[in-house]
Parts: structure tokens; sequence; C-alpha cells
């Protein structure tokens, strides 16, 4: 059975890109442009969620690091690996946190988004 991904990314573009290759990698990938996604999290059941730290289609007050803080601060939620994307220089720091368990800075290359995903999903 294909591990599952869930992607919230608001740049289209981006998220496109995402979707497609770890499709091409056979991964089941749920993708949004905003958080509201996250009140359907039981029903997705992902192995691992991709988050943007900055969203700009606010669905909650909230950014992709205290989004990711709710994640892995919620005993329901906490178990999932939880990769926080951002082309900010203090992407490690913010993901730290946020408590997520890695960081991916943009741009990135498509093997590192392969090798993360893969270090992350087991």
């Amino acid at each position: 059975m294909a591990k599952k991904i869930l992607v919230i990314e608001d740049d289209r573009d981006i998220r496109e890109t995402i979707v497609y290759v770890l499709e091409e990698e056979h991964y089941e990938v749920t993708a949004s442009e905003d958080a509201k996604i996250l009140r359907r999290l039981n029903d997705i059941d992902p192995d691992l969620i991709l988050l943007d730290n900055w969203l700009t289609d606010w669905s909650s007050d909230a950014n992709g690091q205290q989004l990711s803080k709710g994640l892995k601060n919620d005993p329901a939620t906490s178990h999932i690996p939880v990769v926080i994307i951002s082309a900010v220089s203090n992407i490690k720091e913010i993901a730290a946190a946020g408590n997520a368990n890695g960081y991916l800075r943009k741009p990135f290359d498509l093997t590192e988004l392969i090798d993360i995903v893969k270090r992350h999903v087991k």
C-alpha cells in the first residue's frame, strides 16, 4: 500500500511540482492550498505532512510553524512527521520552534524533496 503524503502549499506551481514528483515515486498525495484541509486529517490519515510556513490564503490565524506545533502537541496527531517548507534563511530555527521533524528550504532540488520524504516515511 502506498504511503500517504499531505502537501499544504499555497504556491500552485510548487504544489503541483511536489505532487507530480511524489506521485512518480508512487506515493499517494493529497494537496491543498491552505490549512483548511487539516480539518479532514483523520480521513486523510497521512504518513507525512509537507507544510508551507507562509500560507497567503489564511484559513487560520496560524502560520506553518504554529500549525506544526499544534499538530505535534496533540496526542492524536503527534506521531505524524511534519516537514516545514520555506525560503526564509532561518528555516531550521522555525522548524525547531514548531517541533517539526524536518525542513525543506525553497528553492529545493527534486532529489532533496524525495530524500527528505523517504527519510520521514518508513
